[in-house]
C-alpha cells in the first residue's frame, strides 16, 4: 500500500517534461479556487510532476509542496529527494503553487486585481494537496511544516528545510536577518567588501542626486532604463539589496543555476572583484560595484543588460509581494551594525505601499501566527526543521529542538535549503550529516506507521477512507 494518496485525483493530460538532469511526467489535478466557502463551485488545473522510476509497491510518495515560482526550477534543485527515492522505493512528485507557474486559477485574469487574486494564500495552496511525507525549503520548507501541523492525518511527515515559519511580529528580532547577510560578506569578503556596500547608500543618493549622475550609475551598471525620477533610486537600491541577499542565500561551494548562474562560491567571488579594483572616489566605488555585479548578472556573459525590476528570472515576485500585502509579513529593519542602507520597520508605511500597488490592505501582522501557531509547536510532531547558518532565513528558523517529536538541525557552514540539493562532491560535512539525519527521521515515521497500520502478514488492519483504494494491493 501506497503511504500517500491525493483526495479526489483528476488526471486530465499528461506529458512528458525533460530537463537537464531529471525527468517527469507532467500532470493535473483539478482543484477548487476556494476550498473554504461554498459560494463557488469554480475549479482549476494545478500542475504537477510525477517521476515514478525508484517506485515499488507499498513505497511512500516523496512530495514537495511548492514555492513561489514554476515547479521546474524547484525540481530540478532538489536533488536530495531522488538521492534517497531508490532507498525507500518512493514515488516522487513535485506540486506547483497556486498562482505561480502555469497553475494559474483565472489564465491571464489571475493577477489583474484583487478579485482573482484574492484566492493566493498558504491556507488555500495546502488544501490543494494531501500528500504523506512532505518536503519543502524557503516557502515550500514552511509549507511542508504547516501541511503536517494542519493535516496530520494524511502527512506522515516533514523535511522542513531553511523554512522560516518564526520571521514574523515579535518571533524573532527585525534586524537579523540583515546582519547574517552581512556577517556572511564579511566573514568570507572580509571587511573592505562590507564597507564598501555600506559605504555605498549614500554615494548612490549624493551621485544621483541630479540627472548626470542618473545617468552615470544607469551606465556604470548596465541598466536597461536610464535612472530618470528620483523614485528610480529607491528601486535600484531594492534591486541591489536584493541581490547581496541572494548571493548570501545561494552561497554554494559548487556552480548552479538555481536562481541565476552563479560560480562556486559567489560571495567570495563578488568581494573578491571589490577588492581588487583600488577606488579612490565615489565614482570608483560604484564602478567596483558594477564590475562586481556581473558575478550575479552576467556570469555567463550573455546578459544585454541588467532591468531592475527583477533579480530571478523563475521567481513569481508578482504573487510573492501579494502573500507579502496579505499573510507574509515579515518584519525587517536595518541599522548601523550591518551593511544596509538604514531602514525601520513600518507597519503602516507597509500597508500604504500594499493598498499602492494591490489594492489591499493586511489585516494585521499577526495573521501567520494566528493561523499556523507561531512558537507553539509542542502539540505537533514528525516534522524536521533544518537550517544553514549562512543562510539570512535561519533568523526566522527553528534551530533547536522544540519536542522529541519536533527535531532541528543546523548546518553551521550551509546556504539556503542545502541539504534539499542533490549529493555532489564538494559537500561539506555537515550538509552530508544533515541529509542523513532526514533519512533516519524518514525511516523511524515509516516503520511507526507500519507497526502501527500492519499486522504481521503485511495486511492492511483499517479501512481508511483517506486511501485511495485503487493503490492498494
Amino acid at each position: 500500500m501506497q503511504y500517500v494518496i491525493f483526495l479526489s485525483l483528476l488526471v486530465f493530460s499528461s506529458t512528458l517534461t525533460k530537463d537537464l538532469k531529471y525527468a517527469f511526467d507532467t500532470k493535473y489535478i483539478e482543484v477548487p479556487v476556494d476550498h473554504f466557502s461554498f459560494t463557488s463551485n469554480l475549479t482549476f488545473k494545478l500542475r504537477y510532476l510525477v517521476n515514478d522510476s525508484f517506485y515499488e509497491s507499498r513505497g511512500p510518495i516523496f512530495f514537495y509542496t511548492g514555492n513561489e515560482g514554476s515547479i521546474d526550477m524547484f525540481a530540478q534543485n532538489t536533488g536530495f529527494m531522488f538521492d534517497i527515492a531508490p532507498r525507500f522505493k518512493a514515488l516522487i512528485v513535485f506540486a506547483e503553487h497556486r498562482y505561480y507557474g502555469t497553475s494559474l486559477p483565472f489564465g491571464n485574469l489571475s493577477y489583474t486585481s484583487p478579485k482573482y487574486l484574492g484566492y493566493l494564500s498558504s491556507g488555500q495552496a495546502l488544501a490543494d494537496y494531501l500528500p504523506v511525507i512532505a518536503f519543502g525549503g524557503s516557502y515550500g520548507g514552511m509549507l511542508a511544516a504547516w501541511l503536517r501541523m494542519k493535516y496530520p492525518s494524511s502527512v506522515l511527515g516533514a523535511i522542513a528545510s531553511s523554512a522560516p515559519i518564526w520571521q514574523f511580529k515579535n518571533l524573532t528580532p527585525c534586524e537579523n536577518f540583515y546582519r547574517i547577510v552581512t556577517n556572511v560578506f564579511e566573514g568570507l569578503g572580509g571587511e573592505k567588501c562590507s564597507e564598501t556596500i555600506r559605504n555605498s547608500w549614500k554615494v548612490i543618493r549624493s551621485v544621483a542626486s541630479d540627472d548626470a549622475g542618473k545617468s552615470k550609475i544607469s551606465t556604470l551598471w548596465n541598466l536597461c532604463s536610464t535612472l530618470k525620477k528620483d523614485e528610480d533610486i529607491n528601486k535600484v537600491i531594492d534591486w541591489l539589496s536584493n541581490i547581496y541577499i541572494n548571493i548570501a542565500m545561494v552561497n554554494y561551494p559548487y556552480s548552479t543555476s538555481f536562481l541565476v548562474p552563479l560560480p562556486a562560491n559567489p560571495v567570495r567571488e563578488f568581494c573578491g572583484k571589490i577588492n581588487s579594483y583600488n577606488y579612490k572616489d565615489n565614482i570608483g566605488l560604484l564602478t567596483a560595484i558594477g564590475q562586481a555585479l556581473e558575478v550575479y548578472t552576467n556570469y555567463t556573459k550573455t546578459t544585454k543588460c541588467n532591468d531592475i525590476g527583477k533579480t530571478a528570472d523563475n521567481l513569481g515576485d508578482a504573487g510573492w509581494n501579494f502573500q507579502s500585502c496579505t499573510e507574509m509579513i515579515m518584519p525587517m529593519c536595518s541599522n548601523s551594525f550591518d551593511m544596509f542602507e538604514n531602514s525601520n520597520w513600518d507597519f503602516h508605511k507597509y500597508s500604504d505601499d500594499c493598498y499602492k500597488e494591490f489594492g489591499v490592505r493586511p489585516r494585521d501582522e499577526d495573521v501567520p501566527i494566528l493561523e499556523y501557531g507561531g512558537k507553539e509547536l509542542k502539540y505537533s510532531s514528525n516534522i524536521v526543521f533544518s537550517n544553514g547558518l549562512m543562510d539570512p532565513w535561519s533568523s526566522g528558523g527553528v534551530l533547536s529542538n522544540i519536542t522529541t517529536k519536533i527535531l532541528a538541525i543546523v548546518i553551521p557552514d550551509g546556504a539556503h535549503h542545502f541539504d534539499l540539493r542533490a549529493a555532489n562532491e564538494q559537500d561539506t560535512g555537515t550538509v552530508k550529516s544533515a541529509r542523513i539525519f532526514h533519512v533516519d527521521a524518514i525511516e523511524h515515521w515509516l516503520y511507526r506507521y507500519r507497526l502501527e497500520h500492519f499486522d504481521s502478514l503485511g495486511k492492511y488492519k483499517y479501512q481508511d477512507t483517506f486511501y485511495n483504494t485503487n493503490l492498494l494491493d
